[in-house]
């Protein structure tokens, strides 16, 4: 399962960097959100989930999960969230003033 997951990992992180360089701006968008999929995935692996014990430390039980990678993660999608809509804006406005999508801007149709 761990070489999976870390296929899994990387097939994101490669198709994410090979998007983000690309010359149109919305294969760079999904690059950008293949990336942060990767990272939260990989911050969320790393955490070690396990089943049916409780996320704080309580009398009468052997162990506890560690809250702060879920932590992490939810904190990470919010932020990739308002990056990529940051990231669409700023190349819709591109678009709408240069007249093409090229990250460059100087490609002419």
């Amino acid at each position: 399962m761990e070489a999976l997951i870390s296929l899994i990992i990387g097939v994101l992180t490669a198709c994410g960097v090979y998007l983000s360089l690309r010359g149109r701006t919305f294969p760079v968008v999904l690059g950008l959100t293949l990336l942060s999929y990767a990272a939260n995935l990989f911050l969320l692996v790393m955490g070690r989930l396990v089943i049916g014990i409780p996320p704080i430390i309580v009398d009468g039980t052997n162990g506890y999960t560690d809250p702060l990678p879920q932590a992490l993660v939810l904190t990470a999608i919010v932020i990739s969230f308002a990056m990529t809509a940051f990231v669409i804006v700023l190349a819709l406005k591109t678009y709408k003033e240069l007249g093409n999508d090229h990250v460059d801007g100087i490609h002419k149709p």
